[in-house]
C-alpha cells in the first residue's frame, strides 16, 4: 500500500511518540512524490533542525550522500565519510540523521559497506534511503530497511518528447524483433528527437537574444554588454538542453522501471500507456536480464555526464538495452 506523504509522516511520527523509530527506512516512489520533503519533515522531527536546513547541508548532525555530479553513483569513499560522521557524538543531544538519496544508484562496494552501518547502526541514529527504483537494490539491503512506499502525485504526465520517445519504445517492441538493426533504428530515432530538441531551444534563446538586442541597443555599451548576454544564452542552450536530455534518460528509467516491476509481479505502473509493451518486455525477459539492462543505462547516463560523444554512447547503450 502507497502512502501520500502527509499519511507516512502521520505514520511515522506516531512511532516516533512511542519510542518505536526503527533504525533505518527506505522511502520509495516515483519522481515527484516527495520522498524528499518526506525525509526532511522526519528529520526536523527527530533531530530539530529546520527542515529546510535538511537538504541544504547546513543542519546539524544530518549527514547526505548523493551520486556525485559527473559519476553519477554513490561511491564508497562517501560511504566511509558518512559511517564516520554517524560515529561521532551528536551536539545538544540531537539524534544523528543519514540521507542517501537515489540509493539505487550507490556502487557494489558502496553498497556492501553501507550493509555494515545497517547491520550495526550507530547509536541514537536514523537512517533514510531514497529511491524511485527500489528493486534495483540488493536483498541484504533492502531486508535490513522498512519501506516506506509513496503514491504518485497524479502528475505522471510526459512532456510533448517524452511521449514520443515511449511512441519509439513501443514501435520497437511491437513493429520489430529487437535485432541489432531495430536497436540501431531506436538509437537513431532518439538521436534524432535530441537534435530536435536542441534545434528548438536555440531558435528560442537566439529570438530572445535578438529582442534585448533590439531593446537594449540604443540605450547600452553594445559591445561588452553584448558579448556578455551572448555568452549568457549560450550557457543557457546547453543547461537546457542537458536537463531536456536528461528527463529523456528518465523516462527510459521509468520504462524499463515498469518492466522489472512486471517482471517481478508488483502491480504499480509509472507509465500506464505503455503498460501492454512493458508487460510484453517482461514476458521476453529474466528479472536477471532486465536488471543487466538497467545497469547499462545507468551506464550511459553516466558516460553522457563525462561529456561522451553522444550519438556513440546512445548508439552502443542501445545496442545492449534494446536487443531482446
Amino acid at each position: 500500500m502507497a502512502f501520500t506523504p502527509q499519511v507516512a509522516l502521520d505514520y511515522l511520527g506516531g512511532a516516533q511518540k512511542r519510542s518505536r523509530l526503527a533504525h533505518a527506512y527506505l522511502i520509495t516512489g516515483a519522481p515527484g512524490s516527495g520522498k524528499r520533503a518526506l525525509a526532511a519533515e522526519l528529520a526536523h522531527r527527530v533531530n530539530g533542525a529546520p527542515a529546510n536546513e535538511i537538504f541544504a547541508g547546513t543542519a546539524p548532525d544530518v549527514h547526505l550522500a548523493s551520486p556525485e555530479s559527473k559519476s553519477r553513483r554513490i561511491v564508497i569513499e562517501q560511504i566511509r565519510h558518512l559511517e564516520h560522521a554517524l560515529q561521532m557524538r551528536a551536539s545538544d543531544g540531537r539524534r544523528k540523521v543519514a540521507v542517501i538519496s537515489e540509493a539505487d544508484r550507490m556502487m557494489t562496494q558502496a553498497a556492501n559497506a553501507f550493509l555494515k552501518t545497517l547491520e550495526e547502526p550507530p547509536n541514537n541514529s536514523l537512517l533514510l534511503l531514497l529511491s524511485s527504483i527500489p528493486e534495483v537494490l540488493p536483498e541484504t539491503i533492502l531486508s535490513r530497511c522498512i519501506e516506506i512506499p509513496l503514491a504518485s502525485s497524479g502528475d505522471n504526465s510526459l512532456s510533448a518528447e517524452g511521449e514520443e520517445l515511449v511512441g519509439l519504445l513501443h514501435g520497437l517492441t511491437t513493429a520489430a524483433e529487437g535485432s541489432v538493426h531495430d536497436a540501431y533504428q531506436l538509437a537513431q530515432g532518439v538521436h534524432g528527437l535530441l537534435a530536435r530538441i536542441k534545434e528548438s531551444i536555440q531558435d528560442e534563446t537566439a529570438a530572445a537574444l535578438k529582442r534585448e538586442e533590439a531593446h537594449y541597443k540604443n540605450t547600452t555599451d553594445g559591445g561588452d554588454w553584448l558579448d556578455t548576454r551572448e555568452d549568457h544564452y549560450k550557457a543557457l542552450t546547453e543547461s537546457r538542453y542537458l536537463q531536456q536530455r536528461a528527463q529523456l534518460i528518465e523516462t527510459l528509467f521509468l520504462w524499463w522501471g515498469d518492466i522489472l516491476r512486471a517482471s517481478v509481479g508488483v502491480p504499480a505502473r509509472e507509465l500506464p500507456q505503455a503498460t501492454t509493451t512493458t508487460e510484453a518486455i517482461a514476458a521476453r525477459l529474466t528479472t536477471p536480464e532486465i536488471l543487466r539492462r538497467i545497469r547499462r543505462l545507468e551506464e550511459l547516463r553516466d558516460h553522457l555526464g563525462r561529456n561522451i560523444q553522444e550519438a556513440l554512447a546512445l548508439e552502443v547503450a542501445f545496442l545492449s538495452v534494446f536487443r531482446f
